[in-house]
Formats: C-alpha cells, sequence, structure tokens
C-alpha cells in the first residue's frame, strides 16, 4: 500500500460531474512501421502487458479511509482487466483531425472510475492519410507532468523492435492486502495524533513567504504576515535565503475563462517549428519557454479582443514547476510547485510582449527560488483530510461566481519531450498533442510538449465558454510569424 500525499489528494478533492481530474494525450502514429503495416488493439495489449509492472499506478485502484480521516491509498487491483482499460473505435470517413478533436472531446468528459485504476487507453482507427492515434487519460493523482512524462517509457520505445522488458520480482503481485473498513479506520485514527505537529513544523517554514505561494496569493492580510516573518528570520539566522523578496501587485482579471464550467470539454491541437522558435529566442536573447509565454499571451491578446473581452491589465498565468528531487526520479504522485506570473496581454507591440515576458518569467523565477520547495504540499497539509474536499470545491465555486477575484486566468505549462523518433508497438509517434485540465474560474489550459523539430500544442478549454479554442492555436501560428518577420 502506498498512500497518497495531500497534493495527489487535491486533485481528487476538486473532482465534480463538471470539473475533471484526469489529464492525458492525443498520440498521431504511422502505423506503416508496425509488423504487418498495422497498429491493432491485440498488438497494443500484447506490448502493454508485460510492461504494466514498470508503472504500478496502472494497476492500483484507491482505498479511501472511512470519514475522511486520513489521505486516501493506492492498493494492487486484485481483479485488474486490461481489456476495461484499452479499448479500439474508428472515425467516420474521412477522417479528419477535426472529427478526431470531436472524438477526444467526448472521450475526456467523463469521468474515469475510482473502483478501478484510474487511467484509460483508446486506440482510434480511420485517420485521413492511414494514421492512426492513441488517446490516453489518466488520474493527476497519480502522477504530475514529469512522472507523466516518464509513463511515456511503458508505451514508446527506440526502434520499431521494441526492446527486452524485465520480468515483475517473483513476490511482486504479492503486495499487501487491502485492509478492510475497519482496519483503514483504525489507520485513520492513528493518524490523528501526529497530524498538528506536522502542520506546525510545515507552518514555520511557510509563513516568512505566505504571501507569494500561489495557491495563498492575494489572501488578506498575508503580506503583512510574510514580511514580518521574514524580518524575524532575517534577525536570528545568517542563512542568505532569509530576505524580503521582492511582492509584485499580482491581481487576475476578472472575466476571461472565468465562468463555471459545463460538463463539456473541447480541444486546440497544433504544431509550432521548434526551429523557428529557437530562432526567435536566439535573435532576442531570450530562452525558449519566454518565446512559448509569449505567443500564448499574443494569440490570448487577438481572441479576447475579437470577442470583447480584452482587460486593460494583463492576465495571470499559473505555470507548474516540477520539483521533483533525483531520489524522487522514478517514483509518481505530485511533486510540484507553480508560478504565478503576467502574462503581457495589455501590449500590443509582439517584440515588446516578448520581452517583458522574459522579464516577467525572470522576476517570477527568483520569487519562486525564494520559496521552500514543497511550498504547495505544505500548503495542501493545512487542511485536516475530513474537510479538503468540501473545502477545495467551496473555493472553486467563490471563484466561479465572482464572490472572490480568481487566483490566475490561464494555466500555461511546458513539457519537454524527446528530441528523437519513439515507436509504440512498432508505429512512429508523429505529433503528442497533451490534453490537460481546467476548473472553474480558470477554463483554459495550453500545454505544450516539444517532440523532435516541432512543439505540440494542446490547449484545454470549456465548450460553452471558448468554443473557438482552435482559433488560439492559429494565433499562436500567427505571433510567431510576426516575430519571425522582426528576426529577418
Amino acid at each position: 500500500m502506498q498512500q497518497l500525499s495531500a497534493l495527489d489528494t487535491q486533485f481528487l478533492a476538486l473532482e465534480t460531474d463538471r470539473n475533471y481530474g484526469h489529464v492525458g494525450s492525443v498520440a498521431l502514429l504511422d502505423p506503416s512501421t508496425a509488423p504487418g503495416g498495422s497498429l491493432t488493439l491485440d498488438g497494443l495489449k500484447g506490448m502493454l502487458e508485460p510492461r504494466l509492472h514498470l508503472v504500478p499506478p496502472l494497476t492500483q485502484r484507491l482505498v479511501p479511509v472511512p470519514f475522511g480521516l486520513d489521505w486516501p491509498y493506492w492498493v494492487h487491483d486484485d481483479h485488474f482487466d486490461l481489456g476495461h482499460h484499452v479499448r479500439e473505435l474508428a472515425l467516420p470517413a474521412p477522417g479528419t483531425r477535426e472529427q478526431l478533436a470531436e472524438q477526444v472531446s467526448r472521450i475526456y468528459s467523463r469521468r474515469l472510475d475510482r473502483a478501478r485504476p484510474l487511467w484509460e487507453l483508446y486506440l482510434v482507427q480511420g485517420l485521413e492519410g492511414g494514421m492512426v492515434a492513441l488517446v490516453t487519460k489518466i488520474h493527476h493523482a497519480a502522477i504530475d507532468g514529469l512522472s507523466g512524462a516518464e509513463v511515456m517509457t511503458i508505451l514508446y520505445d527506440l526502434a520499431p523492435e521494441g526492446r527486452e522488458i524485465e520480468p515483475p520480482a517473483p513476490d511482486a503481485a504479492d503486495g499487501e492486502q487491502a485492509p478492510g473498513n475497519a482496519a483503514m479506520f483504525v489507520r485513520g485514527l492513528a493518524g490523528l495524533p501526529r497530524y498538528p505537529f506536522t502542520v506546525s513544523s510545515r507552518l514555520t517554514r511557510l509563513l516568512p513567504h505566505v504571501d507569494v505561494v500561489p495557491s495563498l496569493l492575494g489572501m488578506p492580510g498575508s503580506e503583512t504576515v510574510s514580511r514580518t516573518m521574514s524580518r524575524v528570520r532575517r534577525a536570528v539566522t545568517s542563512d542568505e535565503r532569509a530576505q524580503i523578496i521582492e511582492r509584485p501587485a499580482l491581481r487576475a482579471p476578472r472575466g476571461p475563462y472565468g465562468a463555471k464550467l459545463s460538463p463539456h470539454r473541447i480541444f486546440g491541437l497544433g504544431s509550432l517549428s521548434l526551429d523557428e522558435v529557437k530562432q526567435v529566442k536566439s535573435h532576442f536573447e531570450v530562452k525558449v519557454n519566454d518565446v512559448v509565454c509569449s505567443l500564448v499571451a499574443g494569440a490570448l491578446r487577438e481572441h479576447l479582443r475579437a470577442h470583447g473581452e480584452l482587460p486593460e491589465g494583463p492576465l495571470l498565468a499559473q505555470i507548474p514547476v516540477s520539483v521533483r528531487t533525483e531520489q524522487e526520479r522514478g517514483t509518481f504522485g505530485n511533486q510540484i510547485s507553480l508560478m504565478i506570473v503576467a502574462i503581457p496581454t495589455h501590449l500590443a507591440d509582439p517584440a515588446e510582449r516578448l520581452r517583458d515576458m522574459h522579464e516577467q518569467l525572470r522576476a517570477a523565477k527568483d520569487r519562486h527560488h525564494a520559496l521552500p520547495a514543497k511550498a504547495l504540499s505544505d500548503v495542501s497539509t493545512f487542511i485536516p483530510p475530513a474537510l479538503h474536499a468540501r473545502g477545495a470545491r467551496a473555493v472553486l465555486s467563490l471563484s466561479a461566481h465572482n464572490v472572490v477575484r480568481p487566483p490566475f486566468n490561464v494555466i500555461i505549462s511546458n513539457v519537454p519531450g524527446p528530441p528523437i523518433p519513439i515507436y509504440t508497438a512498432g508505429a512512429k509517434l508523429e505529433a503528442l498533442y497533451p490534453l490537460s485540465i481546467v476548473a472553474d474560474g480558470s477554463g483554459l489550459n495550453v500545454t505544450v510538449m516539444s517532440y523532435r523539430e516541432a512543439i505540440d500544442v494542446g490547449i484545454t478549454a470549456d465548450r460553452e465558454q471558448t468554443p473557438d479554442v482552435q482559433s488560439i492555436v492559429e494565433g499562436m501560428a500567427g505571433e510567431l510569424a510576426d516575430l519571425l518577420a522582426l528576426v529577418g
């Protein structure tokens, strides 16, 4: 058995019939490199089955603690059925990208079954040009961005022939049996006495930075508490990090992408040239991520202008940052922190937007480096487990109904992928579009993944709020063209 962390559990707590907790991807594959020139469901399952032990969350199910006394546990699913998780369907002719996106929307707009391991995989046949697609869903409670990239190691190989997989240890399947409700209740009671001590030890580390922790951003009195505790710590310690860091006035404008979600999702999918992004990066002497975030800012500016919703000030973006250490590589669950960054949607000139984006990200990284590495997970432990789900949903509801100002307007995530071709069951990966999470009050997520010579873009949105989400992908391409014209 393995217990979920408070941060892992937060992704479960936020889930409702409209707010989904799963992430995933759409992979476009060329089956001509696979045995027999096709990718079949049996071939896919035959490749997966001997590898499942490499990624424990794929065969583990959730076991809650009664009355929410403690965080839930992952346990081995004794009735695991690969056929339930791996499925096949086909698009009607002609199998366009638009049809694929619609099918993905239907797949994605359903919650995962918590009685089973929290993932699904769909093999989609019938795409134009002889292509096939692989659509994945896995709950964010089980993985974050970096460990999600490690999950790719189970699906993909460096050659069409695959690789030798070391079998599991003989006793690996004989794990601890899931306790009954009575035993789990006792476990929960046993953990209660240590809860106040855990919170108090983390609270003392976090108080000097409380006003720049993303999930506490803008709370009344947080800046006063933070500055006071920073001065106290600086007076009693020689730690170089004991400094009063810059406290910018970050306030997300109300309105953009901030309504209550519907149960329906929609996706924008596309690719940008990594070489062209690097040309812009070199010319302006910035970083690749600066360029990516600037492309998003330019595209959102045009999208909001077209709808008459462009605010005077910049939007705020939440940018996830991995804090997984070398010792934690190969583990799963969530080891992330967050940066809140102003993106220059209020600036009209593309070059000025890029330079401002560079400065905003540089300042945000300085603030982030001054935070304790596990600040986000520390904050998550402050709420007792029994109140966690209710508290998380209440915060979402207040933001969606404009009772409180949203902490951010959009999520932007940049995940590095392999620079060389990879294969699944012999089929060559041509593109990999990430799919992610949106929530009440922040209904737009832009995630990009680099692969070979491309940056693949996946934009997740609420269908009722942003039915024209594909235009944002096109806006990113237009913004890149404008910056390339300046490069000459």
